[in-house]
């Protein structure tokens, strides 16, 4: 085939991609027609803010219950886990139907302990979110000329020692006209099922509408207790109600009821379906995200410059050199020689703690695939914000399923070290099951002995913790056993030199060698730290994350400097005849944790100024600690295999009798 046969393959897929994308719409669900008249419902979820990073359950405050009673929603595993309780809310509309001065209910007097939970959540901050068609409320306001954006609405405010609470909302839906979608009518599956309405008439007989933005406006509106005694939920208020967000008017003091009423207007909106979430997912400071790439690919260049120096100057000719003179001649030129070349019996001397190391390398390519797997189909859109828990959910099973790669590869680098050795690799095949999620696990318990006992919605369930240890059990388990089997049947590695049975004195260095391991974890560091403010702001500061291209970018930048750094690093030890590279191979990229921790704190301090309490602060440190082990594990990996490649490389050139 000539090559424009081949571009015009490439030609005709790229049409067929771009058209699978606008027939497609991977981020989210699919449309739901509603008729004039349906009725729908909103839901509510945990009580959340960025003061204490503690959530609480909505109906833990005194606000109106549903006629039917609470229930809870079907949640996945991923939601449970990011401490997510979606449950029903009194709240009810008619689509296309505008209503005012809805009454909801009037609470009993508050109780002391009421009066005093209801201050101390508002002045914590804490944001109620509510949720209509899959999308949460969306809150505007403006500030210096400029509109902000926020998900949920303020529980109430303080103003002079008088606490308010917002008791009246102002709904505003977005809808747009309902439009048949190929998918929708070929697929009857999943969401696409609901498009479909009962009836005689077909689907495009009735005109319907789609929901396509939700917001929300606070206020607080004073009223009598007097004049609702008669009304019952979801009456007429007996006066007009006018929603001020700039004013103040409903105190909350102890043994007075609080009346809650609602209004809500239906907007026709150009917004689309498949653009619907745009609101949320805006991506403000794109430049920055591309500032940080190009401050990665400076990095990069500059480490591939040394690496091509290394590769081509300095090996190569010394192995010209070495290969063009003689046996006598290369003798004599043996106890001539100086660096790399001396330590060619030690080299690959088994290192301390082997099976350490191959444990810690198993449990870092399992962390690595998965964040590879997870970035990736984030990216194309399968685990969008509009499916509330994919994203962990994802996480947590292609952890499990890659438990059969860690195997292998410990257990394979275990028999490597031995020289073929496979006994012990049920052991090794077990600690690589047990370490991380071991170490996970400790942690998250005691994390949530401190949610427990604040009785946070963010406690995981006792039953939630038995799936999760029947999942390890059941799955990750056998299949890190199964990966073992086959790295214990497969072949090992074999060295190109021979070990020397007495080991070789180290000569004495003029700086600590761990110090220079320890410093080039700030290489890594610099290649992320930029994207890492936007993922801890997503993380602790409430804000949609969205940009996983970006971050698939950068995770791929990252591997290549950890190779890179460990790479240079193992060369720099082996010329100064140090030859015990392996621990220090693999911490010299695995030492970028220790700054992403120091980073940790330095956020906490300096941009979580308002995270109140020592739990809020210990949890916070509890799950830095959690995410920094698991990057160390990843990174270290990356450049121990890089480093051991290289290092078989280089002395397999090496032609010894």
């Amino acid at each position: 085939m000539d090559f424009f046969g081949k571009c015009k393959i490439w030609v005709l897929f790229i049409c067929l991609i771009s058209q699978l994308g606008q027939g497609f719409y991977l981020p989210g669900s699919y449309p739901h027609k509603h008729v004039v008249g349906d009725a729908l419902s909103v839901k509510v979820n945990s009580l959340t803010s960025i003061d204490t990073e503690i959530p609480f359950s909505y109906y833990s405050l005194p606000f109106c219950p549903p006629q039917e009673g609470v229930k809870d929603s079907a949640e996945n595993l991923g939601e449970l886990l990011m401490g997510d309780r979606i449950e029903n809310s009194p709240y009810r509309f008619k689509m296309y139907t505008n209503e005012t001065e809805i009454y909801l209910c009037q609470t009993k007097s508050l109780s002391g302990d009421e009066f005093k939970l209801m201050k101390k959540r508002i002045d914590e901050m804490y944001q109620v979110n509510l949720i209509l068609d899959n999308l949460p409320a969306i809150r505007y306001t403006r500030k210096e000329g400029l509109f902000l954006r926020w998900t949920g609405y303020p529980i109430g405010i303080k103003v002079q020692e008088v606490y308010y609470v917002f008791n009246h909302l102002k709904f505003t839906v977005l809808v747009h006209k309902y439009e048949e979608t190929n998918v929708a009518s070929v697929m009857g599956t999943g969401d696409a099922a609901e498009v479909i309405p009962t009836g005689g008439k077909s689907d495009s007989d009735v005109p319907g509408y789609m929901v396509v933005g939700f917001e929300v406006t606070p206020c607080s509106y004073q009223n009598t207790a007097v004049s609702l005694k008669n009304l019952k939920m979801y009456g007429k208020y007996p006066s007009a109600i006018k929603c001020d967000p700039t004013s103040v008017a409903m105190a909350v003091k102890e043994n007075e009821p609080v009346a809650f009423t609602y209004e809500v207007a239906f907007v026709e909106s150009d917004i689309k379906w498949p653009s619907r979430w745009d609101a949320y997912l805006k991506m403000e400071g794109a430049k920055v995200h591309w500032f940080s790439i190009l401050n990665s690919l400076m990095v990069i260049t500059f480490l591939a410059g040394i690496v091509l120096v290394i590769f081509l100057r300095t090996v190569r000719r010394d192995l010209t050199r070495y290969e063009e003179l003689d046996k006598e001649a290369q003798a004599q030129m043996n106890e001539e020689l100086s660096g790399w070349k001396l330590v060619v019996g030690d080299v690959f001397r088994a290192p301390s703690n082997p099976s350490l190391l191959c444990v810690m390398v198993g449990d870092g390519v399992q962390i690595l695939g998965m964040s590879v797997v997870t970035i990736l189909f984030a990216a194309l859109g399968f685990m969008s914000p509009a499916s509330r828990g994919t994203l962990i959910t994802g996480m947590l099973f292609s952890y499990m399923i890659l438990g059969i790669a860690a195997g292998y590869v410990a257990v394979r680098m275990w028999r490597t070290i031995f020289c073929g050795d496979h006994k012990g690799w049920v052991s090794v095949s077990w600690r690589v099951a047990c370490f991380f999620p071991g170490i996970a696990f400790l942690i998250l318990t005691t994390l949530n002995f401190l949610l427990w006992g604040s009785h946070s919605t963010g406690a995981i369930p006792f039953s939630l913790f038995v799936i999760l240890i029947l999942l390890w059990f059941c799955i990750s388990v056998p299949l890190t056993l199964v990966g073992g089997y086959f790295g214990a049947k497969a072949p090992h590695i074999e060295y190109p030199v021979r070990t020397n049975q007495i080991p070789r004195e180290i000569p004495a260095q003029k700086y600590p060698s761990w110090l220079l391991v320890l410093g080039a974890g700030t290489l890594p560091f610099g290649t992320l730290f930029i994207e890492l403010f936007f993922i801890m702001s997503s993380i602790w500061m409430g804000r949609v994350y969205y940009v996983f291209g970006f971050l698939f970018i950068v995770l791929l930048l990252l591997v290549v400097v950890c190779a890179e750094v460990s790479l240079v690093l193992t060369y720099m030890h082996l010329c100064v005849e140090d030859w015990k590279w392996w621990w220090k191979s693999f911490f010299a990229s695995g030492s970028v944790a220790i700054y992403i921790f120091l980073y940790s704190v330095n956020y906490l301090i300096f941009d979580l100024k308002s995270l109140s309490g020592p739990v809020s602060a210990t949890l916070y440190l509890g799950y830095s600690l959690f995410m920094v082990l698991a990057i160390m594990l990843a990174t270290g990996t990356v450049g121990f295999l890089s480093s051991f490649w290289f290092v078989h490389y280089l002395f397999s050139s090496v032609k010894l009798d």
